[in-house]
């Protein structure tokens, strides 16, 4: 008998009595409480994540090396509030994030401000609120950073971005270290030595290193060291023509997490020391100069302390084609297998004892044929007004939740000692609230 007890991917998954277990909480009780759609967050595991890492890049790496949040990954007051505690820095990619790191406090000196297209507000709110640092792309965000800090009387510290031309074998559209990428400065084309020249020539920037991420949901170290190679030869090779010393290299995110059974699982504190390893004997073996290292960890320490509760509302069986199981949220709580096919691990989560015999199609609300979370999956049958947990859903869900047909954003439960709610569950006044009546 195929019980869907078998196919608990991760730790914080417990079964007692036919429910699901999350962090140790009875799920079916939380759905009750909160209502559904509704986004839960392990508090504990996401903090032992970030001293994971943290620690390991402290022992391998050396002192000065640290974590950077990658904020795009889950982006909340609560979450820079836990950063600042653990003591890890922060990258963040829009103003929308600086300002809600802003408001939880957050040291913004230990901020990295990442993305291709940094406009000139964002760039002056930026440097007038403590940036630590900008992550550079191309040379009118460079000139444009130079001629603001000017004016505001800083010399504005900066890393440049940089592609190695490494194929990670992921999806395309989260593959970001190839030649051809709207990301970075290029370094097979020549193009990365030029604008270093011109960053070190410029009065009101100081370069203090380089940044390459190469893609995400990435299991094997290999592109990670390969990439680590081609950027110290660079540093190398600037050290070299134009005295210039790297004292940071960031090596970006990019970690894979265990969406489904058929991932591998992955140990983070063995991958660190393992490129540690690597970067060392290169280094030696070139007598080259090793630079602070950095990570983006973001994917890694919130997916899998994330899951979603849904309420089926409905069952639909089209004989001789497929069944479809629709939910009261859809890919406006999460767009991922919408937009790139993501697997998930789905459960009856009121069902547990089942056996998981019925195949169908997880369909979301919305009125898009697309809107689906995932095909071909196993389940109970289940009737309306079960619960459907989508597991692993801490990362790029609701920070990638819209308001799509005017459908109002799941709330979002923190667990930890208590259950409390840390992003309000939208109503439909907040969503027209911008609206303007003629």
């Amino acid at each position: 008998m195929n019980c869907q007890k078998t196919k608990l991917l991760h730790d914080n998954l417990s079964v007692k009595d036919g429910v699901l277990y999350f962090a140790d909480y009875n799920t079916s009780e939380l759905a009750k409480k909160y209502g559904t759609p509704l986004m839960l967050l392990e508090e504990k595991r996401i903090r032992e994540r970030m001293r994971t890492y943290k620690n390991a890049m402290e022992t391998y790496f050396g002192v000065g090396s640290k974590p950077l949040f990658a904020s795009k990954a889950l982006s909340f007051v609560g979450i820079y509030q836990i950063a600042k505690e653990e003591g890890i820095n922060t990258d963040i990619v829009s103003v929308g994030e600086l300002y809600t790191a802003m408001k939880a406090g957050f040291p913004l000196e230990n901020a990295f401000f990442h993305g291709n297209a940094k406009s000139d507000s964002d760039i002056k709110f930026a440097v007038e609120n403590g940036i630590g640092y900008f992550i550079v792309d191309t040379y009118d965000e460079l000139y444009a950073i130079d001629k603001i800090a000017g004016e505001l009387g800083i010399v504005q510290k900066i890393l440049l971005r940089l592609t190695p031309g490494i194929d990670t074998h992921t999806h395309a559209a989260i593959a970001t270290g190839k030649v051809d990428s709207k990301f970075g400065t290029s370094i097979e084309t020549g193009q990365a030595y030029e604008i270093v020249k011109e960053a070190i020539s410029l009065p009101n920037i100081s370069l203090r290193g380089f940044h390459a991420h190469i893609g995400s949901q990435i299991f094997d170290i290999k592109p990670f060291c390969d990439s680590a190679d081609i950027m110290i030869r660079f540093v190398g090779e600037v050290k070299e023509s134009l005295g210039f010393d790297t004292e940071i290299l960031n090596l970006g995110g990019g970690f894979g997490v265990r969406y489904v059974e058929s991932d591998p699982e992955i140990d983070y504190v063995e991958n660190i020391r393992l490129i540690s390893d690597h970067i060392n004997s290169y280094c030696d073996e070139n007598s080259l100069p090793k630079p602070t290292i950095l990570m983006e960890p973001g994917r890694s320490i919130v997916a899998d302390s994330g899951m979603t509760l849904y309420t089926a509302l409905s069952v639909k069986e089209i004989t001789g084609y497929k069944n479809y199981v629709a939910i009261d949220g859809g890919m406006t709580d999460n767009p991922r297998y919408a937009l790139y096919g993501s697997s998930y691990t789905v459960l009856a989560s009121n069902r547990m004892d089942e056996e998981a015999s019925y195949e169908c199609t997880i369909a979301g609300r919305n009125c898009e044929s697309g809107d689906l979370i995932q095909e071909n999956v196993k389940i109970p049958r289940v009737e309306r007004g079960d619960n459907i947990a989508v597991l692993v859903t801490g990362a790029y869900n609701y920070s990638m939740a819209s308001n799509y047909n005017r459908v109002p954003r799941p709330a979002v439960v923190l667990l930890g000692d208590t259950d409390r709610v840390v992003i309000k569950r939208e109503t439909p006044e907040d969503v027209s609230r911008l609206d303007i009546i003629l």
